[in-house]
C-alpha cells in the first residue's frame, strides 16, 4: 500500500509536525491526569489495605526471619512513609542483602544525576534554546529570533554577519554539557562503585556460609573423576583442607522419578480431599476479602494455631480449641474418587479404578524406585562442589589457575546449594553450549519479529497514516481531538508498556532453558536479554519507525545530509512519546505495583483452583522479587533521560524522570524489605551490568550530541565530541579491568580483616545469606528429600477409609 502525505514545506505539514512529532501540550496533560488519577487510586487503596492485609503486604516481615529486625511500620494511612524512609542502608543489607542493597543504590544515583541535570536544564540550557529558537520548526518559533535580529540591526550590528554566526552563538553549549554530564555520571559510577565494593568486600569478607567456602569445579578429566580423588588433588594444592566434595552424577533418571512422584502426591492427595469431605468455608482477613473454601490439612498444635490464621492458613482444623466443632463446617459426601487408566496398545482401552487406591499404590512402587536408584552408582559427569574448610581457601582456589590444560579443572565462585540448577549439572558441556547458542540465535530472530510488531503502533502516532489505512477512523479522529489523543498518544504508550510486561516473562522462560547452573545466572541473563529488547526494539526501533511515520512524501529521495539532518531533528523531538511513557509509568503504574495488582488479580483464579492443603500453602507464599523483571525498564529510563539532557526542551523528560526514580525508590525499598522475597545468595553482582549499560547510554548520548552538532554546520564543535568518545570507551575498558573482579571476588585482604575482628571480640554478625544457608549441603535434593506421606488432617479417617475400601474388595 502506498502511503501519501503533504508536502513538507506546507503550512497544514508544519502544523502536524509540530502537533504530531513535537506533541501537543493538552496531550500530555491528559496523559498527566490519566496517569495521576490511575496512580492515586492504586495509592488510596494500598494505604487502607495495608494495615488489613499483612498476610500479603507484609508477607516478607512475617515469613522471613532476616527481616524480622525490621521496624513495624505504623498502620495508620500515610505513617508508614517516614519510618520507610528512615530504614538505614545497615538494616537493608541486614535483612535483604546485598542485592537489595545495589538495587536502591542505582535508585539513589539516578535521583542524584537527574536532580543536577534537571538544575542545569532550566537554570541554562532552557533559557538558551528559548533565546535561540530552531528555524526549521516553522510558526510561532521565528518570532523571537526576528524580534532579537531586529534587535540587533537596530545597534547597528550587521543582519549577515549574525546570521552566519547564529549557531556559534549556542551550540557551545551542547559540547560543554556533553562533556559535564559525562563526566558527572562517570564519577558517579566511580564513587558509588567504590562504596559498593568497600560494603560487598566488608559483608563477604565476614561471612562464612558454605557458598563462600564453596568451589564450583568443571571440566574434570576422566581419571579424577571420583570423590577422594578430588580431594587429593585440591588438597595436593597446599590451599587449604577440603571439607567435602559432591561430585556431580547422571541422576536424570532419579531427578525424573522423584518429579513424578511429586505430581502423583499432589493427584493423591486431591483424592483425599475430595473423599474426605470436611470443608471449612471461612477466609482469613488478613489476605483477601474472598471466602476461601479450605480442605482437611495437617493437624494444628494449639500453641501453633494463632500464627496459622497470622499466615493465612486455610486448613486449620474445623473444630475450635475447645475441641467442638463449629457449625460452619459442611459435610459433603465420601463417595470414593474414581479416575480414568488408559492401556493397552496404543492406550487405547480404558477402564475407571478406585483414585486413592491406583495413587496409593502408583506412590508405593515410586517409592520403592527412589530407594532403590539412591544406592545405585550412577556415572559420573565433569562438574563437582569442592567445600573448603575456610573461605580464604576457596578465594586463592577460584582466583588461581589450577591446571596446566585448556577448560580443565576451571574453578568459580559456587552460587548457593539452593539456587543449583541440579539437572543441568549433568548436561554434557556441549549440550549446554548448543542451548546456549540456539536461544542466543532466536533472540536475533524475536529482535526482528518485535521490530514489525512495533510498525503498526508507530503508525499511531502520525493521523495522516491512520487516514491512509483506515479513511473513515481518520475522519472521525480528526473530528474528535479527546480521541485523536488518545489513540495518536496514550495508545501507543499503553501498548507499549503492556508489550514490555509481557514480552519479560517469554524471555524469562527462555533463559530457565538455557542450561545454566544456578538461577543466579538465570536472573543475570534475564536482565540482558529484557534490557537489550527493551533497548534495541523500544528505544532505537521504535524511534527510527516513529520518525519514519512522520517523515514526508520524498524523504526517500532525498540527499543523505538532508536525510540525516531530518531524522535527528525528529529524535529530538520525538520526546513527546517518551515524556507520556515515564509519566505513565511513574505515576501511573507505580503505585499498582505497590498494590500488587498482578497477585491481587490472579488471587481468586489461583484459589479457585486450590484444592489441597498443598495447594493454599503455596498460595500464602510472598511473591519473589525478579530483578530481571524490574531493572532493565529502570535503566532504559535513567538512559533516555542521559540522552535527551541537552536536546531542546530536555527538562520535559527530566522532570518526569526525576519524579519515576523518586516514586521508585519509594515502591521497591518496601517491596524489597517487607512484601517480596527474594531467593538467591546476595553477592551484587548486577552492579556491573548497571554501570555497562550506563555506559551504553553515555555513549548514545555522545553520539546524539555530535550529530546535533554536525548536522548544524558546527564541525569543528562536532569533531570535539570524539576525544569525550574515547575517552568514554577507554573508561569502560580500566573500569571493567580494575573494578570486575572485586565485584566478583573476595579480597584475601577482606577475610583476614574480619577475622581480626573477630578475634578482638567484635560482635558476631550474621548476614541474611547466613541465616538462610544455615545446614544447606551441596547435594542433589533427590538423593536425600524425605518421601512424605499426603498432607490431610484426619490420619484416624483415612486409616478407616483404607480398612473400608479393604472390606469392600473382599466382599466382592
Amino acid at each position: 500500500m502506498e502511503y501519501r502525505y503533504h508536502a513538507f514545506n506546507s503550512s497544514d505539514n508544519e502544523d502536524r509536525y509540530k502537533k504530531w512529532i513535537i506533541g501537543d501540550p493538552k496531550d500530555t496533560a491528559l496523559q498527566i491526569a490519566i496517569s495521576l488519577g490511575l496512580g492515586s487510586l492504586a495509592f488510596i487503596t494500598f494505604c487502607i489495605l495495608r494495615p488489613k492485609w499483612p498476610g500479603m503486604y507484609a508477607a516478607r516481615k512475617r515469613q522471613n526471619e532476616a527481616a524480622e529486625s525490621l521496624p513495624e511500620l505504623p498502620r495508620s494511612l500515610f505513617g508508614w512513609m517516614p519510618a520507610l524512609w528512615r530504614i538505614s542502608e545497615k538494616q537493608i543489607l541486614e535483612s535483604a542483602g546485598l542485592d537489595a542493597f545495589v538495587f536502591l543504590t542505582f535508585f539513589k544515583m539516578a535521583i542524584k544525576f537527574l536532580s543536577i541535570t534537571l538544575f542545569f536544564a532550566l537554570i541554562v540550557i532552557k533559557p538558551v534554546h528559548d533565546s535561540y529558537p530552531d528555524e526549521e520548526r516553522g510558526g510561532d518559533d521565528k518570532k523571537p529570533k526576528k524580534d532579537a535580529m531586529r534587535r540587533r540591526s537596530l545597534a547597528g550590528i550587521d543582519i549577515s554577519t549574525y546570521t552566519s554566526t547564529f549557531d556559534a552563538d549556542y551550540l557551545w553549549m551542547y559540547l560543554v554539557f556533553a562533556y559535564f554530564f559525562t563526566f558527572l555520571a562517570l564519577y558517579m559510577i566511580v564513587t558509588q562503585s567504590r562504596r559498593i565494593i568497600k560494603i560487598r568486600q566488608e559483608y563477604l569478607g565476614s561471612q562464612n556460609t558454605v557458598t563462600d567456602r564453596t568451589i564450583r569445579l568443571s571440566g574434570i578429566p576422566p581419571e579424577l573423576r571420583s570423590e577422594d580423588k578430588l580431594k587429593a588433588f585440591i588438597e595436593d594444592l597446599e590451599i587449604g583442607k577440603v571439607e567435602s566434595v559432591t561430585l556431580c552424577k547422571d541422576w536424570k533418571k532419579l531427578d525424573e522419578t522423584v518429579e513424578e512422584r511429586m505430581t502423583i502426591l499432589r493427584r493423591l492427595e486431591e483424592a483425599w480431599t475430595v473423599h474426605m469431605g470436611h470443608r471449612r468455608v471461612e477466609r482469613s482477613l488478613e489476605t483477601l476479602p474472598i471466602s476461601q473454601p479450605a480442605p482437611p490439612g495437617p493437624t494444628v498444635d494449639p500453641e501453633d494455631r494463632e500464627d496459622s490464621a497470622l499466615l493465612g492458613n486455610p486448613w486449620s482444623s474445623g473444630q475450635s480449641q475447645n475441641g467442638h466443632s463449629q457449625p460452619h463446617v459442611v459435610p459433603y459426601a465420601r463417595a470414593r474418587p474414581r479416575t480414568r487408566i488408559w492401556y493397552g496398545n496404543f492406550k487405547l482401552q480404558h477402564k475407571n479404578v478406585d483414585a486413592i487406591d491406583y495413587y496409593e499404590e502408583k506412590l508405593r512402587r515410586l517409592d520403592k524406585e527412589i530407594k532403590s536408584l539412591r544406592k545405585k552408582d550412577f556415572k559420573p559427569c565433569t562438574l563437582a562442589f569442592v567445600t573448603m574448610d575456610s573461605t580464604a581457601a576457596c578465594q586463592m582456589a577460584v582466583q588461581a589457575v589450577l591446571d596446566d590444560s585448556p577448560l580443565q579443572l576451571i574453578a568459580n565462585s559456587s552460587p548457593a546449594a539452593a539456587d543449583v540448577v541440579w539437572p543441568n549439572t549433568y548436561l554434557p558441556r556441549s549440550t549446554r553450549m548448543w542451548k546456549a547458542w540456539s536461544i542466543t540465535a532466536l533472540i536475533a530472530l524475536l529482535t526482528i519479529f518485535w521490530s514489525v510488531v512495533l510498525v503498526p503502533i508507530a503508525g499511531l502516532i502520525d493521523l495522516n497514516r491512520i487516514h491512509s489505512v483506515w479513511p473513515a477512523l481518520g475522519n472521525w479522529l480528526k473530528s474528535h481531538p479527546l480521541a485523536k489523543s488518545l489513540v495518536s498518544t496514550q495508545l501507543p504508550t499503553f501498548v507499549i508498556s503492556l508489550l514490555n510486561v509481557l514480552v519479560p516473562y517469554f524471555y524469562e522462560w527462555l533463559s530457565n532453558r538455557q542450561g545454566m547452573i544456578s538461577q543466579g545466572d538465570v536472573e543475570l541473563s534475564i536482565i540482558s536479554k529484557n534490557f537489550i529488547f527493551l533497548f534495541f526494539n523500544f528505544f532505537l526501533v521504535f524511534t527510527a519507525l516513529g520518525t519514519a511515520a512522520l517523515a514526508p512524501e520524498d524523504f526517500g529521495n532525498e540527499p543523505p545530509r538532508e536525510t540525516a539532518n531530518r531524522l535527528a531533528k525528529n529524535i529530538e523531538d520525538i520526546r513527546g512519546f517518551y515524556v507520556n511513557y515515564i509519566v505513565l509509568q511513574g505515576l501511573g503504574l507505580f503505585p499498582f505495583r505497590l498494590l500488587e495488582f498482578g497477585s491481587v488479580f490472579m488471587y481468586p483464579i489461583t484459589l479457585i483452583g486450590a484444592k489441597t492443603p498443598r495447594d493454599y500453602a503455596e498460595v500464602v507464599q510472598p511473591p519473589v522479587f525478579s530483578y530481571g523483571f524490574f531493572l532493565p525498564q529502570n535503566l532504559l529510563i535513567f538512559l533516555i533521560c542521559i540522552v535527551y539532557s541537552v536536546l531542546r526542551e530536555s527538562w520535559q523528560v527530566l522532570l518526569p524522570g526525576l519524579a519515576y526514580f523518586i516514586i521508585g525508590y519509594f515502591v521497591y525499598k518496601y517491596q524489597l524489605l517487607y512484601a517480596m522475597d527474594h531467593r538467591q545468595h546476595s553477592t551484587g553482582g548486577s552492579w556491573m551490568m548497571v554501570c555497562d549499560r550506563i555506559v551504553v547510554g553515555l555513549v548514545i548520548f555522545q553520539i546524539s550530541m555530535f550529530g546535533q552538532l554536525a548536522l548544524r554546520s558546527a564541525v569543528k564543535r562536532s569533531l570535539l565530541i570524539i576525544p569525550l568518545l574515547v575517552i568514554t570507551l577507554w573508561f569502560s575498558y580500566v573500569f571493567n579491568r580494575s573494578y570486575k573482579p572485586l565485584m566478583k571476588f573476595i579480597a584475601l585482604r577482606s577475610i583476614r580483616k574480619a577475622e581480626d575482628a573477630e578475634e578482638g571480640g567484635a560482635p558476631d554478625f550474621q548476614t541474611v545469606d547466613e541465616a538462610r544457608e544455615s545446614g544447606d549441603k551441596f547435594i542433589n535434593p533427590s538423593l536425600i528429600v524425605p518421601l512424605e506421606d499426603v498432607w490431610i488432617k484426619d490420619k484416624s479417617a483415612r486409616a478407616e477409609s483404607h480398612h473400608s475400601s479393604s472390606t469392600d474388595h473382599d466382599e466382592e
